[in-house]
């Protein structure tokens, strides 16, 4: 498979990123990045060739820049929630795994923006804003998605630092990346409280990340098997049981990416289902000139459109207003909001572009197909539709 093929010529807008959500900064970005992103041939049959080629690409040409801040190789003074929406529902687009390559750089690296060391920080960000060295967040394990606090990894104490010892599943760039940042109880008893984060590179001693995980939409997963892992005191990230609030407030600045990548991925199949209906005869007619077609499409903008303000405006919040920024109650429930809206909107909307093609739809090869196996992630990870929900529910109830 070959990313970026448009048989119709077809492109992302540019108008959205007119809305007041955004300034000069991105509006500038945008068409930039559209542009390049329109270049760009990659073959997509091996998933890990593939992200790999994506993070050079996305390296060498200044995309990562938005991952890391501007003190570590980075393009802004601070992580910018509307860059990375702009990047991630643009990128999605064209490709979910170039999305996936440039998302991964940002959530594996997150924990040392927030709270490296000065040495973590100058060992790892400059790296990968450069796309030197790939970057992966190991918080699930087979036991523990959702209920981050039924974790069993454990870090125990030796006089030189720490042993760990545990799994870690469902690791996005297993057996890809360079370094991992892997959470683990340094505290058994104290559930949530008693979590801290860790570098592990992924050259050391007792880590074992060779059992891939296969799913429908092919990106590179694995379960990672840690084996008396002897760490320093220094690889250690923020403070002692510091690591669930780290986790969280990480996830919680990239929710609102997922929510575009959901976007872009729902912008292409309307994009297609707009140009097959143009394009497809039927009873002497084309596809488009039906009431039913013109009805569905409408559906689907709408549904799109709804996605769209939600996701803007959870990323304008945690950038724009210092009352509101990440982690505060009003960004946290826009976060949630979007990220449910534009995950479950796209699965429908792709849906329904699917059905449009017919048979055609559901052929292996097929751009439509594809996207239907490709979003349905999206509504489990980074926080699953009834974890966002259970946010929202608890968050009326305090009002």
């Amino acid at each position: 498979m070959v990313a970026f093929e448009h048989p119709h010529g077809l492109n992302p807008p540019q108008a959205q990123w007119e809305l007041p959500f955004f300034d000069g900064l991105h509006r500038e970005m945008a068409p930039r990045l559209a542009g390049w992103a329109a270049k760009q041939q990659v073959d997509e049959s091996d998933d890990r060739a593939a992200c790999r080629d994506w993070v050079q690409r996305l390296g060498h040409d200044g995309w990562l820049r938005y991952c890391v801040p501007q003190a570590h190789g980075g393009a802004l003074p601070a992580l910018d929630s509307r860059s990375l929406v702009i990047l991630r529902e643009t990128l999605a687009f064209h490709s979910p795994l170039a999305d996936f390559a440039f998302a991964m750089q940002g959530l594996g690296s997150g924990v040392i923006t927030l709270a490296g060391t000065p040495a973590q920080q100058a060992a790892y960000l400059n790296a990968v804003a450069s796309g030197q060295k790939i970057a992966a967040f190991a918080l699930s394990e087979p036991e523990a998605g959702s209920d981050v606090a039924a974790m069993a990894t454990r870090a125990t104490p030796t006089p030189t630092g720490w042993q760990l010892n545990g799994s870690k599943t469902w690791i996005s760039n297993g057996d890809l990346a360079d370094f991992y940042v892997v959470f683990a109880k340094t505290d058994p008893d104290a559930g949530a409280r008693g979590i801290s984060a860790f570098i592990v590179d992924a050259r050391q001693p007792g880590l074992d990340s060779s059992e891939h995980i296969h799913v429908m939409a092919p990106h590179p997963l694995a379960t990672l098997r840690l084996n008396g892992i002897a760490l320093g005191q220094d690889a250690m990230v923020g403070p002692l049981h510091g690591g669930f609030k780290l986790a969280m407030q990480t996830l919680d600045i990239f929710r609102a990416s997922v929510a575009a990548a959901a976007l872009g991925m729902a912008r292409r199949a309307f994009a297609e289902a707009v140009a097959h209906a143009k394009y497809r005869k039927m009873f002497g007619q084309t596809l488009a000139d039906f009431q039913l077609t013109q009805a569905r499409l409408g559906e689907m903008s709408a549904l799109i459109e709804a996605a769209a303000l939600l996701t803007y405006r959870a990323a304008w919040l945690r950038d724009c207003s210092s009352t509101q920024g990440a982690g505060t109650p009003a960004y946290t429930t826009a976060a949630a909001t979007a990220k449910l809206t534009a995950t479950e909107n796209a699965q429908r909307v792709i849906d329904m572009a699917l059905q449009m093609f017919g048979g055609r739809g559901v052929q292996v090869g097929q751009k439509i197909e594809s996207l239907y196996r490709d979003i349905r992630s999206l509504r489990i990870y980074e926080g699953a539709s009834e974890v966002q929900l259970l946010i929202l529910g608890k968050a009326a109830l305090k009002s």
